[in-house]
C-alpha cells in the first residue's frame, strides 16, 4: 500500500481479536440496512455538489438497523474467537510465512484459504492472470467466496494475502504480520463465526419460517449476500506506483465492469441503460489493512461510510463499558473522530471507488513504524476479542 507500514511476531495474543468482533458486527448490519442502488445513485449525482456540512450529514444520514440487547452482545462476545496463546496457533500461523506473488508460497496459502472455505461450503472464485511487473511476468491470483452466490446484491469484505517481495535475504524473510496476515486472519475466523448463523437463516428461509416482525424481514434481507475477497498483488515489486501496485484489485475491478448482468437480474430488470455489471451488486466494499500492531488508529475517510464508522466506533465503546473486553492503558482510541479526506491512502480499493463503489478503508493510519522492516512481524500483545465484537454490537439475527 502507499507509503503503509507492517507488524511483527514475538507478541503472543493477538489485538486483532477485539477487531474482529467490530468487523463481525458490520457484517449483520450491513446486511439488515440493506444499502440498495438508490444510496450510489444519491451519492454519485451529488458529487460535484457543493453542499453544506449539514446537507452532507442529511445525504448520508445512518440507515436503520437492529441493535442487540445487552445478552445478545455478551453471547456473541464470549463466542468466538478461541484466545490465541501465540501468533502461531490458529489461522494466522499459516498465513505468516514470506507469500509474495508468484512464488511457491503464495500458492500454500491460496491452498490453505481455500480449504477452509470448501469446509465451510462458500462458493468459490479464483481469477488467475498474468502481470507484468518491474521484475518481469508475475503470476497472480484473487481469491473470492460468496456464501450465496444466487443473492442479487452483497457485501464485501477484503484484505490482501501476499506479503512484500524482497529480492536477497534476509529482507526476503518478510511475513507482514499486519499487512496483512492479521486482517486475512479475521476475515478467516469471521467466516468460521458466521457461517453457522447464515446457514440457520437460510434453513428457516427454506421451510417458510423466516422472521417478519416489526418491519424486519428475513426473507428480504437474504437477498443481500456475504462475499470475501483476498486480493493477490497488493504489494509493489519496486516503489509503489499506479502500476506497480494493487494488481489484483486492479484486474478484479476491470473484469468486474465489464461483466454485465444477465437479463434475469433484479437490477437488470429494473435498468437497461447503462447496462448494470457486477460492480453494481455491490452495496459496500470493506477493507482491512495493517491491523493488529499497537496504537492502532482508525479513521473514517469517506462521507457515504461516516455513519459506519460511527457505528463501529459505538459498538467497541458498548463493548468496553459492559467490560467485554480488555484494553490496555493508552489503547483506548482507536477509532479517531477526525474525519480524513478520501483519497489519502493507496490501496486495493482504489480501483472499485474510481469504478463508483462504497468503500469502509479499515486501517490503521499513522502505519507503524515498522512498515515493511523485519520489525514489522511483531504483533501486539492484546486480548483478542475487543476489535470485532465492536460492531457486533449493532448485528441484525
Amino acid at each position: 500500500m502507499n507509503s503503509k507500514i507492517v507488524g511483527g511476531l514475538p507478541a503472543m495474543r493477538l489485538r486483532y481479536s477485539s477487531l474482529f468482533i467490530c468487523i463481525v458486527g458490520i457484517v449483520p448490519l450491513l446486511i439488515c440496512t440493506s444499502l440498495v442502488q438508490t444510496v450510489h445513485a444519491e451519492a454519485n449525482a451529488n458529487t460535484n455538489a457543493k453542499a453544506s456540512s449539514v446537507h452532507e450529514a442529511d445525504r448520508y444520514r445512518t440507515r436503520d438497523f437492529t441493535t442487540l440487547s445487552g445478552d445478545g452482545i455478551r453471547r456473541i462476545a464470549e463466542a468466538y474467537p478461541p484466545e490465541y496463546e501465540s501468533v502461531t496457533d490458529g489461522h494466522l500461523g499459516k498465513l505468516l510465512i514470506p507469500r509474495a506473488s508468484g512464488s511457491e508460497n503464495n500458492t500454500l496459502v491460496q491452498n490453505y484459504i481455500s480449504s477452509m472455505f470448501t469446509n465451510l461450503g462458500w462458493y468459490e472464485e479464483k481469477t488467475p492472470f498474468t502481470g507484468s511487473t518491474p521484475i518481469g511476468e508475475v503470476e497472480f491470483t484473487n481469491l473470492i467466496y460468496t456464501f450465496d452466490p444466487d443473492a442479487p446484491r452483497k457485501i464485501i469484505l477484503s484484505a490482501h494475502f501476499d506479503s512484500k517481495w524482497f529480492p536477497d535475504y534476509p529482507a526476503n524473510q518478510f511475513i507482514g504480520a499486519t499487512d496483512s496476515a492479521a486482517p486475512c486472519a479475521l476475515l478467516l475466523s469471521l467466516a468460521e463465526f458466521i457461517t453457522p448463523l447464515l446457514s440457520s437463516r437460510r434453513d428457516r428461509l427454506q421451510a417458510l419460517q423466516g422472521i417478519l416482525r416489526d418491519g424486519y424481514d428475513e426473507e428480504e434481507l437474504s437477498e443481500t449476500t456475504l462475499q470475501l475477497v483476498f486480493f493477490d498483488g497488493e504489494e509493489a515489486f519496486h516503489d509503489w506506483t499506479a502500476t506497480d501496485s494493487i494488481y489484483g484489485a486492479r484486474h478484479l475491478a476491470e473484469t468486474w465492469s465489464e461483466t454485465y448482468l444477465p437479463s434475469s437480474h433484479p437490477l437488470a430488470r429494473r435498468r437497461q441503460s447503462p447496462l448494470p455489471s457486477v460492480l453494481n451488486t455491490i452495496d459496500v466494499l470493506v477493507l482491512l489493512d495493517l491491523l493488529g500492531n499497537s496504537h492502532s488508529s482508525l479513521h473514517s475517510y469517506f462521507r457515504e461510510t461516516d455513519w459506519l464508522f460511527d457505528e463501529m466506533k459505538s459498538a467497541d465503546q458498548r463493548l468496553r463499558d459492559m467490560g467485554l473486553v480488555e484494553v490496555e492503558r493508552g489503547q483506548e482510541g482507536w477509532f479517531s473522530p477526525v474525519k480524513m479526506r478520501r483519497g489519502m491512502i493507496g490501496d486495493d480499493h482504489i480501483p472499485f471507488l474510481h469504478r463508483g463503489v462504497s468503500i469502509l478503508h479499515v486501517i490503521s493510519s499513522p502505519f507503524p513504524n515498522v512498515w515493511h522492516t523485519l520489525g514489522a512481524q511483531r504483533l501486539c500483545p492484546t486480548r483478542p476479542r475487543r476489535a470485532i465484537n465492536a460492531v457486533y454490537d449493532s448485528v441484525c439475527m
